[in-house]
């Protein structure tokens, strides 16, 4: 698995999913409407570790530099 995303793609989903959890445990999100966040927001934790997207790998995008960009 190569990597394909960035670190600012990354630091967006891993603030998203805090923001979801803590929407689902105060209570402002309940039923499965929170159920349903809570797992996006876990898979968004998890891709976000691991620095790889599936759903990008298909369409070839990457938010990542490669080692020989100079931009």
């Amino acid at each position: 698995m190569k990597k394909n995303m960035g670190t600012a793609d990354r630091v967006i989903r891993i603030i998203i999913a805090v923001a979801v959890a803590v929407a689902y445990f105060t209570n402002l999100v309940t039923g499965v409407l929170g159920i349903v966040l809570l797992i996006l927001g876990a898979i968004f934790l998890l891709t976000s570790f691991v620095s790889f997207c599936p759903l990008y790998a298909p369409f070839g995008i990457k938010t990542c530099k490669t080692k020989g960009e100079n931009n």
